[in-house]
C-alpha cells in the first residue's frame, strides 16, 4: 500500500467510522502530508509499512530544528500514532513503529483572559449604528454568554435556539450536542438581530437558511471572520492582549470559576471530554491564590 492509496483509506475511515469534523480531518492529513513531504525532501522513498521509529525520531528532530513548537510536534506524533493503529486494525502491518515513541514534554499554557471591563469595553465600542453592528454585538455577547468555540458559532442553526427557556442547543468536538445555558443580555441582542436584522435580509443563500450569522451576501460567517471581529474590537479599545474568540471563551471559563462555580458544571458546558483541560482554570484566579497564602502560610501572619 503506497502513501496516496493509505492516506485515502484513512481518511475515508475517519470520515465514515469515526465521523470526525471536517477541521479535524484536515489536520490529521495535514500533519500526514508533513511527514510525506519529509521522506520526499529527505530522498527517503519509504512506503507506510516500511516507516521504523527511528525515521518518525529524525522527522521529529527535523521539524524541532525548523522551530516548530512542542505542542505542534506532540500534534504530528498523535496524528502519526493513529495512522499507523488503523494500519494495524486494517491487518496491513504486524507492528506500530510507533508504539515507543516519546512525544516532546509540553508545558501547560494559562491561557490569555479579558476582564470584565475589558469585554464591557469591547461590548460597548460596536457601533449599532452599522448595518453589521447588532449582529456583531449578537456574535459577542453569544461568545462570552455561552463560551463557544469560533466553529460552535458560525455553526450555531435557528433551530438551535431555545432562548424563552434560555438554552441553546450547540454541536462540538466529534458532533457532541450540548445544552448551554444563555443570560439575559446575549438573549435580548441575539433576538433583535434575528428579528430585526437578519429576517429582512433577503439574498440568503441555498443551505444557509438555517445558520443564526449571516455575511452580507447571505452566507454562513467563516470562523476567520469572527476573529477579525474580535481582533478589530480589541484593537479599538487599546487592549494590548493577544486576542482572538477564543479568548472570550478562556475569560466566560475563568470568571465562572472565579465566582464560585462548580468544575463539573464548566466542564459540562465548555463540552470537555476531560475535567482535567477544565482544571487549568483553576490556576487563573490569581487573585484568591494571593489571599490563600496570606492567610494561611506562616511567614505571612504578623
Amino acid at each position: 500500500m503506497d502513501w496516496p492509496v493509505a492516506l485515502k483509506s484513512f481518511h475515508n475511515y475517519l470520515l465514515l467510522e469515526r465521523s470526525l469534523s471536517a477541521n479535524t480531518l484536515d489536520a490529521y492529513l495535514g500533519d500526514l502530508q508533513k511527514f510525506v513531504r519529509y521522506l520526499e525532501i529527505e530522498n527517503l522513498p519509504l512506503q507506510p509499512v516500511q516507516v521504523q521509529r527511528s525515521d518518525v525520531e529524525r522527522f521529529i528532530h527535523w521539524v524541532n530544528k525548523l522551530g516548530l513548537e512542542a505542542s505542534s510536534q506532540a500534534r504530528l506524533i498523535s496524528s502519526l500514532r493513529a495512522f499507523y493503529k488503523f494500519l494495524l486494525v486494517e491487518d496491513v502491518l504486524d507492528d506500530n513503529p510507533l508504539d515507543l515513541l516519546e512525544g516532546p514534554r509540553l508545558r501547560r499554557k494559562i491561557p490569555e483572559v479579558l476582564t470584565v471591563y475589558e469585554i464591557q469595553q469591547m461590548l460597548a465600542a460596536i457601533d449599532l449604528s452599522e448595518p453589521q453592528g447588532h449582529r456583531n454585538r449578537a456574535i459577542v455577547e453569544t461568545l462570552y454568554a455561552c463560551g463557544l468555540r469560533a466553529s460552535e458559532l458560525v455553526n450555531l442553526r435557528l433551530s438551535n435556539l431555545f432562548l424563552p427557556a434560555g438554552f441553546i442547543k450547540v454541536v462540538g468536538k466529534n458532533d457532541k450536542e450540548r445544552l448551554v445555558p444563555i443570560g439575559t443580555e446575549a438573549v435580548k441582542y441575539l433576538n433583535y438581530y434575528i428579528g430585526q436584522v437578519r429576517a429582512f435580509q433577503k439574498n440568503i443563500r441555498r443551505g444557509h437558511e438555517n445558520y443564526v450569522f449571516l455575511n452580507r451576501r447571505g452566507a454562513r460567517l467563516t470562523r476567520v471572520m469572527i476573529f477579525y471581529i474580535v481582533k478589530e474590537l480589541a484593537e479599538k479599545v487599546g487592549i494590548q492582549k493577544t486576542i482572538s474568540p477564543h479568548t472570550l471563551r478562556h475569560s466566560f471559563a475563568t470568571h465562572l470559576v472565579e465566582g464560585g462555580a462548580d468544575l463539573k458544571a464548566v466542564q459540562d458546558m465548555l463540552g470537555h471530554e476531560s475535567i482535567t483541560t477544565t482544571e487549568i482554570y483553576t490556576h487563573l484566579d490569581t487573585e484568591y491564590l494571593k489571599e490563600t497564602i496570606y492567610l494561611y502560610h506562616p511567614r505571612m501572619k504578623f
